[in-house]
């Protein structure tokens, strides 16, 4: 169904209908992330110890065709995690871990950082191994990231990015419920080439109503 190489968050690069069910938010988000519950998988704070299995997963040409480089290295990857764990608690950016159920290290990202101070405009990326495209683990991820995005964090405007030709991406975004508003043209360097990118958008309003049009539910 879905390529999950439409990565939207430029920042994936070293620094220079399921119920789903949200567990007890600590006393702020930038003290650490909680964790979300979906019906395929458990999304968490990254670790460290994430680097290697992160490496391994999203390091492939299929997974990196239309998005920026990932890290090329296992200390490329703990640079990354230490980076965003410092954005998270700075409250500027956050980025989650995919861990299907049953497994104990990530397939995948989700990341969302602040356009606008408050996160009234924010962008979310996201990358998860090509394993486990058409599995559903995409729909299942993205809905709790942005259930966490509407409802906790507060965010009015959600962003997000893809390459013009990644039709896989594409179609993910408009699954999910984004609406496309035009085309930023020749803003994606990918091996020495620009390609258009498409923005597409998802409004708070917008997401509870579909929220209970499809009778998605948050505990």
């Amino acid at each position: 169904m879905e390529n999950i190489s439409a990565r939207t968050n430029r920042r994936l690069v070293e620094p220079a209908v399921a119920p789903s069910r949200i567990a007890p938010v600590p006393s702020s988000w930038r003290n650490g992330l909680p964790v979300l519950t979906g019906s395929m998988a458990t999304l968490r704070e990254l670790r460290l110890a994430d680097a290697a299995a992160l490496l391994a997963m999203l390091s492939t040409e299929e997974v990196t065709r239309f998005i920026s480089p990932a890290p090329a290295t296992l200390e490329g990857f703990e640079r990354f995690i230490a980076w965003s764990n410092r954005e998270r608690a700075q409250g500027t950016a956050m980025c989650f871990a995919v861990v299907p159920h049953g497994m104990d290290a990530p397939v995948g990202i989700f990341q969302i950082r602040q356009i606008e101070p408050d996160f009234a405009t924010a962008e979310w990326g996201f990358a998860i191994a090509s394993a486990f495209w058409g599995t559903g683990l995409f729909l299942d991820a993205a809905r709790l990231v942005a259930d966490f995005a509407f409802d906790v964090i507060q965010i009015h405007r959600l962003e997000a990015r893809a390459a013009v030709l990644n039709g896989r991406g594409l179609g993910a975004l408009r699954k999910i419920g984004a609406v496309p508003e035009g085309i930023l043209r020749k803003s994606l360097l990918r091996n020495g080439e620009y390609l258009d990118q498409a923005l597409w958008t998802i409004l708070d309003d917008d997401w509870r109503a579909m929220r209970v049009n499809t009778g998605i539910k948050v505990h």
